[in-house]
């Protein structure tokens, strides 16, 4: 995959996230709470994924027993830890709090990959780093209304949203050393269904999967939103470094806020056009060129190939 191809691979699992918000919604008005919703979420994907694996074959599914450490960090430490700290710190905060609390991540990203990694940290990232935030920022229509105030509790868990959705990154770089992007997806899904699907209380709701349109909304979450985005997204990270592709991935509110704006109908203000506006800047900012690539030292590239090709 060239580098253009894993950009675009990133850039569409990004926007596939973004509407995650239309399927949500009306699983909320059915009647599941937020757990229960991601427990939807990851049985679904592991399930979907589990079967297109099976007819791809078996192989995909084999792993080291030891290397279960690191679905346990892309599924529980993850995953799931980052969809506990997201709804608490809506129901702490507010969501638009929340949210640019969660596009933190891309910070979190690029600093850990510069220790994790050694991935350079050119002006350009730090830039985008900068660009990005604001733009989230405006978006959510924090700035220019910046006089909300919020508790030291909901501030820690809405940076630990942005701290363990970034993790997935992380782990994932590890993961995808010994295994194909495929299998890493399927076990991060299957790893997080069985941490959260035991204490959701779904077969609480067992009377609404009498509905055909319960049984559409989870399709679309499952697959629409979360499986085929998941393996974009890992698949370009095979290609990408960690801290480039997290800042493209913060693609996924602006595609959120336009459909909210043509779906459910919420008018985007002045600021938030500009947000929308910076937040692509961004993208475009962060694609390095070749010059800047070279950046990078040589004995790094090197190691980073064999580690992949390991």
């Amino acid at each position: 995959m060239s580098q253009k191809s894993a950009l675009f691979s990133i850039g569409s699992g990004a926007a596939l996230w973004g509407i995650i918000g239309f399927f949500v919604t009306y699983l909320y008005n059915i009647g599941f709470t937020p757990a229960q919703v991601v427990s939807l979420r990851v049985l679904s994907a592991s399930l979907l994924l589990g079967g297109y694996l099976l007819s791809k074959g078996r192989r995909y599914f084999k792993i080291k027993a030891g290397d279960s450490r690191y679905f346990i960090g892309t599924g529980i430490i993850s995953i799931v830890l980052f969809n506990w700290c997201l709804f608490s710190a809506i129901e702490e905060t507010s969501i638009s709090v929340a949210s640019i609390l969660l596009y933190t991540a891309p910070a979190f990203v690029t600093i850990l990959s510069r220790v994790i990694f050694k991935e350079s940290l050119t002006m350009r990232k730090v830039s985008a780093l900068m660009i990005t935030f604001t733009g989230c920022a405006l978006v959510v229509g924090i700035i220019p209304h910046s006089d909300q105030s919020i508790s030291m509790y909901g501030l820690l868990l809405g940076l630990g949203s942005g701290l363990f959705y970034a993790l997935y990154s992380i782990f994932g770089k590890f993961a995808l050393q010994h295994y194909d992007s495929l299998t890493v997806t399927f076990y991060t899904f299957a790893f997080a269904s069985i941490a959260v699907v035991p204490v959701s209380g779904l077969w609480n709701e067992l009377p609404s999967f009498l509905s055909v349109s319960t049984w559409i909304y989870v399709l679309g979450l499952g697959l629409i939103s979360t499986m085929l985005p998941f393996i974009l997204y890992t698949k370009g990270l095979s290609f990408v470094e960690s801290s480039k592709a997290s800042i493209i991935a913060t693609i996924e509110p602006v595609v959120a806020t336009l459909m909210g704006f043509l779906v459910f109908k919420e008018q985007l203000t002045f600021w938030q056009y500009a947000g929308v506006g910076l937040v692509i800047t961004a993208v475009i900012v962060v694609q390095e060129s070749k010059k800047d690539s070279s950046a990078i030292p040589r004995e790094t590239e090197k190691s980073a190939a064999n580690q992949l090709q390991g």
